[in-house]
């Protein structure tokens, strides 16, 4: 199995745990401190997926280090030790985090543009968008991509909104192929 897959069942397990006792968004607040820790410190991913340290030492760092945390989310963390998934933390969060959004309404959005946009122009693009799917809230992130020449491309999920100048060049030429 894919580890993808297995981080998404570990999230959707926890999510399903912390929406019976109600602690979402704290959950997901200490998940977000646990993967900075993770993508901050190559030392304790080492420490933790390395066979030679006993399990028992790597539970005990857990504690040491998130020992403010709830115990739901240090015990996931102690159930990855025990199944040699240390590595799936970070995308272990991201599910999380997809879960928690998706049940609050809010969808994340990459908008690929010629230049940085302004708060003002992303979040122009965030109320047409959240009119036109009918979702609570848009989270942008802004991409740099020269080559659209103009316009922007959002990307939600699977679905890309093509609104540039590239996307209308070549939706022309193969309009143009088609004819002949």
């Amino acid at each position: 199995m894919s580890n993808a897959m297995i981080s998404k069942r570990y999230a959707e397990a926890l999510f399903e745990l912390a929406g019976e006792k109600q602690l979402i968004e704290s959950m997901e607040s200490e998940l977000l401190i646990v993967k900075e820790v993770f993508q901050q410190n190559q030392e304790l991913i080492l420490f933790l997926s390395n066979p030679a340290f006993d399990k028992v030492d790597k539970k005990q760092l857990i504690d040491h280090a998130f020992r403010d945390f709830s115990v739901e989310v240090t015990n996931t963390l102690k159930l990855l030790i025990d199944h040699h998934h240390e590595s799936i933390v970070v995308e272990l969060v991201d599910a999380f985090v997809h879960l928690a959004n998706e049940a609050k309404g809010i969808k994340q959005a990459i908008v690929y543009s010629v230049r940085a946009l302004s708060e003002e122009e992303q979040q122009q693009l965030a109320n047409v968008f959240q009119e036109k799917l009918h979702i609570a809230k848009l989270q942008i992130t802004n991409k740099i991509d020269p080559d659209l020449i103009g316009g922007v491309k959002l990307q939600i999920g699977n679905t890309v909104y093509d609104g540039s100048v590239l996307g209308k060049l070549e939706r022309i030429e193969k309009n143009i192929v088609a004819i002949n």
